[in-house]
């Protein structure tokens, strides 16, 4: 069961970055987190750069902040970001964000004081009210009217933020030509790696800052999976190390119940002998049942792992979207576990099995 939602984890990250594109390069300032609490930033200046670099089809750049919402007399704290309103700028943030419209419309060229608002904003956990298209909301005290919202992202920052026009989030947090991180798509058949040394050169250039000493970081989706990927690694290792310490717990119950089947059948055991059985026949004939135990252990758990996991799926579905975890059978996993489980079962049979194998048969025979 741990193991399958450590998979469960990593198949979605895998689907949430294969959704992204391998054509997409993310610029952001070195040190900050998509444009925040970083000393350095990224410029309209920076974006013309970066859409000048040979292998870049396009580039937009957007605005990132922590904001107040208000509305119903309440407020909430969350993101807000600043979009193009130009049509292709704008499908790039939507697809390299994973962005679906739910209902109104996006920002477009000419709106002003006009916000798109992630799911949340639609239940009524927020501000006690749900908000609904045409309604006005205060966004760090100017006010917006609602003409969208997203569809469910299942990221709770996500679905909490808000999202206005490129040129209003300038005015209203007078940010100048800052950008909060820029967005680059290269163009068909170019090596998205080679394109980002590439950027990274022209905006070394740019910046006038060495090799070594960037002030910016470029990333493309593939090494953003393999950071995760370090990551969920050592999420399964810990996983493991966990389901070791039952597996330990449950080698030392078989080892006690087979001990009691060597007591319970002490007799058994000196007519086997009386008959002819040798050592190794005895030994192996309990070496085998405590495999079962192991075995059948293994089955039980091997189907409660599985419905366990995806009720978690369910659960994590109904609450937070499927974006988190997507659970998929691995059989050959199953079929190893039942394996591995038997041969647990036989080492911990190992000790009992030899004292069985080892009793005199006289004795045994006596035995009340």
């Amino acid at each position: 069961s741990l193991i399958t939602l450590g998979q469960g984890l990593e198949n979605a990250i895998e689907q949430q970055f294969s959704s992204l594109g391998k054509d997409k390069l993310f610029i952001l300032p070195k040190g900050g987190f998509w444009g925040m609490g970083s000393s350095e930033s990224l410029t309209e200046d920076d974006l013309k750069v970066i859409q000048r670099t040979s292998g870049i089809k396009l580039a937009t750049g957007m605005g990132y902040s922590y904001a107040r919402y208000e509305y119903n007399d309440l407020i909430h704290y969350g993101f807000v970001s600043g979009i193009s309103t130009d049509p292709e700028e704008r499908a790039l943030v939507g697809e390299a964000q994973t962005w679906h419209m739910a209902d109104g419309r996006n920002v477009r060229n000419g709106d002003k004081y006009k916000i798109v608002l992630g799911y949340e904003f639609t239940q009524s956990n927020l501000f006690e009210k749900s908000l609904e298209i045409g309604d006005k909301i205060l966004l760090h005290d100017y006010e917006f009217k609602v003409i969208g919202f997203l569809d469910k992202i299942g990221s709770p920052p996500d679905d909490q933020a808000g999202f206005i026009p490129l040129d209003t989030y300038t005015e209203v947090f007078d940010s100048g030509d800052e950008l909060g991180f820029i967005i680059a798509q290269t163009q068909p058949g170019e090596e998205p790696l080679l394109v980002a040394a590439d950027t990274e050169k022209e905006l070394r250039k740019a910046r006038d800052v060495k090799e070594g000493e960037e002030d910016f970081d470029i990333q493309t989706p593939e090494q953003f999976a393999e950071a995760f990927a370090i990551i969920l690694d050592i999420v399964q290792i810990v996983l493991i190390g966990i389901a070791g310490i039952s597996l330990l717990v449950g080698g030392i119950g078989i080892m006690n119940t087979m001990y009691t089947a060597v007591l319970e059948r002490t007799r058994e055991i000196g007519i086997l002998k009386a008959l002819g059985a040798r050592n190794s026949q005895v030994m192996a004939l309990f070496l085998v049942e405590s495999g079962l135990y192991g075995l059948g252990g293994g089955i039980v758990g091997a189907i409660v792992g599985i419905g366990f996991a995806k009720l978690t799926e369910l659960v994590f579905t109904l609450a937070v979207g499927p974006a988190f975890l997507s659970i998929k059978i691995d059989w050959l996993l199953v079929g190893g576990t039942l394996l591995f489980s038997f041969i647990i079962g036989c080492l911990s049979g190992i000790a009992p099995a030899r004292s069985a194998s080892k009793q005199n048969p006289v004795d045994s025979l006596r035995y009340e």
